[in-house]
């Protein structure tokens, strides 16, 4: 007779208003002093999460610390450097001594670089290798490779913890003029989905989520003019948005609670989730 098989057992969920809370919850914030790493930061602290900052300035680190704790949280800022293991590792060690083992990344390292991006006219066998390096190692490599392994084995251990990867709409269409981020935020979802599959019977989710255009530090020249009008490639991106506008970070917050919360979404993993104001939508 062949043995009967075998299967996790499914978590009992209470429907109520604590679907959602993470109280209990510790939350490592890769790319936390950054505007939309902040905002994540943000909502996970305002559902009960402890939050850990992570990044490399100091004194942003200390705003956003100070901005979570008035918001009633405890946090802490943790220089870290996403490309270097080692600073990873002292990281979550030091996270682990002040507010408890790690239960939620959110790997929000990223960026690209100017010589990596395409102007107008320009070849695309002209982009340097080193420039085109630099862009994947920053978003595949340290933005989500080392964290995973690094905080993905503590939470493996621990059988349980939620992994959210940012991905980007470039990793879902290959838009024009940055083709090596959109190549590197790609192998970022596939990773995802690879991580889920390795984990999903070890306790612990991987998603990625996806925002669409959202202004920000790494972007704004690429959407905005220096007198603040919008270029002709933010013309274009808002005509084909059903919802004719960019998305503000605060649209980010709901996404990222979710996928955190071993209840709400204690049976989602290897997703790519959107928000994107409908951009993806729209094939023709």
């Amino acid at each position: 007779m062949p043995e009967p098989m075998t299967t996790s057992p499914a978590p009992s969920i209470t429907i109520n208003r604590d679907l959602f809370s993470l109280d209990g919850e510790v939350a490592a914030v890769i790319g936390g002093t950054g505007t939309l790493g902040g905002l994540m930061a943000d909502a996970l602290a305002a559902f009960g999460a402890k939050v850990a900052v992570l990044g490399r300035n100091p004194e942003r680190g200390a705003a956003a610390v100070d901005r979570l704790e008035k918001l009633g949280a405890k946090a802490m800022f943790q220089a870290a450097d996403a490309l270097d293991r080692s600073s990873l590792e002292k990281a979550n060690e030091a996270i682990a001594a002040e507010l408890g083992p790690v239960t939620v990344l959110v790997a929000a390292a990223g960026g690209n670089h100017p010589d990596a991006t395409l102007p107008p006219g320009a070849d695309f066998c002209d982009i340097p290798e080193e420039a085109w390096r630099t862009v994947s190692d920053l978003n595949l490599v340290g933005g989500t490779l080392l964290p995973a392994q690094v905080f993905g084995r503590s939470m493996v251990v621990a059988g349980k913890g939620s992994v959210i990867n940012i991905a980007s709409m470039a990793g879902i269409t290959p838009l024009s003029r940055v083709p090596a981020y959109a190549s590197a935020k790609a192998a970022v979802i596939n990773l995802t989905q690879f991580l889920s599959r390795e984990w999903a019977t070890k306790g612990v989710r991987v998603n990625a989520l996806s925002p669409g255009f959202f202004p920000a530090e790494q972007n704004r020249k690429l959407l905005y003019n220096d007198d603040g009008s919008l270029t002709p490639r933010s013309e274009s991106i808002i005509g084909h948005t059903p919802m004719n506008r960019f998305g503000v970070a605060e649209e980010l917050a709901g996404a990222v609670v979710w996928l955190a919360s071993p209840r709400a979404a204690s049976f989602v993993t290897g997703q790519n989730i959107v928000v994107d104001g409908g951009f993806s939508s729209i094939t023709i």
